[in-house]
């Protein structure tokens, strides 16, 4: 069993921080790409951001220069730092990872958290 552990969400003031993490944990052999996706109000999902295991990064064009994604591969955690939170940006956000579970087969498979929701109002 994996599991994807979100934390971090909560209230905050326009132009304010947040800082969300993910944990992943089970049996897990490794994880190739890690992301954060976002479900706002009357709103289908959308990718936020990215991170492959090298390290690269993708944005959301609404988030770049304000969210910076990373991640921890010893602790098989990525995190997803919020600057300058703006209304629009108040959504449910879920963690992504694709996890290989076996050593000996390239198979790996997608993972979701149960959300944490981030409300970014006055």
């Amino acid at each position: 069993q994996v599991q994807l552990v979100e934390s971090g969400g909560g209230l905050v003031q326009p132009g304010g921080s947040l800082r969300l993490s993910c944990a992943a944990s089970g049996s897990i052999f490794s994880i190739n790409a890690m992301g954060w996706y976002r479900r706002a109000p009357g709103k289908q999902r959308e990718l936020v951001a990215a991170i492959t295991s090298g390290g690269s990064t993708n944005y959301a064009d609404s988030v770049k220069g304000r969210f910076t994604i990373s991640r921890d591969n010893a602790k098989n955690t990525v995190y997803l730092q919020m600057n300058s939170l703006k209304p629009e940006d108040t959504a449910v956000y879920y963690c992504n990872a694709d996890i290989r579970l076996n050593p000996y087969f390239s198979n790996s498979y997608n993972y979701w958290g149960q959300g944490t929701q981030v409300t970014v109002s006055s």
